[in-house]
């Protein structure tokens, strides 16, 4: 028997106008009402999360940073958090400078209304189309007092596929085990994005420490998914559903392949056979 829906968000509940359709809404509310937990478990941070869930109005636990943050909706109550340690982050900052990589810091400074982090200004080329001029939670650090963030939740690199591979491998041979990494390919404002976290931050890490302070056990989990940071909670949840447009290798293994992709209410549509509703 199921208990615990996780729910990923962009590519997966949110159609390309990052809208959550009127199918995937009233199936939600459905799930809610006959008693299962639904997490939003996505790589975006709370505040930007919060707002593109906003069509649900029941408070939600949101797992935001790809688990490296946990937050209730209903009082933006943190749950728990993972920060990167700090000599671990200046180290991938500077290995970062020498591959001439721009990093954008994900931070927990929600109450001083902060997010983000960067070095430039948003309009750089570095920063397009991941920031834009009506992003108003970021900060500009451009000395080396960046290093002495504290509260960092991630570091995430846009570029070049190639690049972001040759980077990935060269942290994990120079520092192996400091940090938990994945590289995605299924977004829009670049040919990849690596992000760098906790070892210990990941979605299906921080899902299965939440659902066991709910007595939920890993097996009584639905997770959906459609890029390479769900991977590990699409193979290790009790079934996982990657999206029809999801990137190959979450199909590769997953439980399930969606009929139908995130423009068509995939979630509804999978949520209705699962559970027959």
């Amino acid at each position: 028997m199921f208990k615990l829906i996780a729910l990923d968000l962009d590519g997966t509940l949110l159609n390309r106008n990052k809208e959550i359709s009127s199918e995937n809404l009233e199936v939600i509310y459905k799930v809610i009402d006959k008693g299962y937990e639904v997490v939003i478990a996505t790589g975006r941070g709370y505040y930007l999360a919060k707002g593109l869930i906003n069509s649900i109005k029941r408070p939600m636990t949101i797992l935001a940073n790809n688990g490296n943050i946990l937050r209730s909706s209903k009082d933006d109550k943190v749950i728990f958090s993972k920060f990167i340690n700090k000599a671990d982050f200046k180290n991938v900052l500077l290995l970062g400078k020498s591959y001439d990589l721009h990093p954008i810091i994900h931070v927990d400074y929600y109450l001083d209304k902060i997010d983000m982090i960067i070095e430039d200004d948003y309009s750089q080329a570095k920063y397009k189309a991941y920031l834009t001029k009506n992003d108003n939670r970021f900060k500009k650090i451009s000395d080396d007092s960046i290093y002495d963030i504290d509260r960092a939740l991630a570091i995430v690199y846009p570029g070049k596929k190639a690049m972001l591979n040759e980077f990935s491998f060269e942290i994990n041979k120079r520092f192996p085990n400091r940090y938990n990494s994945h590289l995605l390919e299924k977004i829009d404002m670049a040919e990849a994005m690596f992000e760098v976290m906790n070892p210990q931050g990941s979605k299906w890490k921080s899902i299965v420490e939440y659902s066991n302070s709910k007595g939920i056990r890993p097996e009584e989990i639905i997770a959906f998914g459609d890029d390479n940071n769900d991977i590990e909670m699409i193979v290790n949840s009790g079934l996982g559903v990657a999206m029809k447009n999801g990137s190959s290798l979450i199909k590769e293994v997953a439980d399930i392949i969606s009929e139908r992709d995130n423009e068509n209410s995939g979630v509804a549509f999978e949520l209705k056979k699962i559970l027959n509703i």
